[in-house]
């Protein structure tokens, strides 16, 4: 899997903890710099970050739909199954 999912959340982490350290700097109490910079962190992900944000959900769609295809191999949901077969 590529990198895309790390520059994703490093940009929207990095300009999160921007926007809440001028905020509470400038006075604001905890709880309004976070919710503004939560909003902020949002719109400018929305703006600035669609590229890495559509590469990351091409990858997650890639990932799960290769699983569907191949399967899992997951010991604890075939005894889940088994066990429920045998009621």
């Amino acid at each position: 899997m590529k990198k895309h999912w790390l520059v994703y959340i490093v940009a929207r982490l990095g300009v999160f903890a921007a926007v809440l350290t001028v905020f509470m700097l400038l006075g604001f109490g905890w709880l309004y710099s976070t919710l503004i910079a939560a909003a902020l962190s949002l719109a400018f992900s929305l703006i600035f970050l669609s590229n890495q944000r559509e590469a990351l959900s091409s990858d997650i769609y890639n990932r799960v739909k290769r699983n569907k295809d191949v399967g899992i191999n997951d010991t604890d949901s075939d005894l889940e199954n088994d066990l429920l077969d045998k009621k």
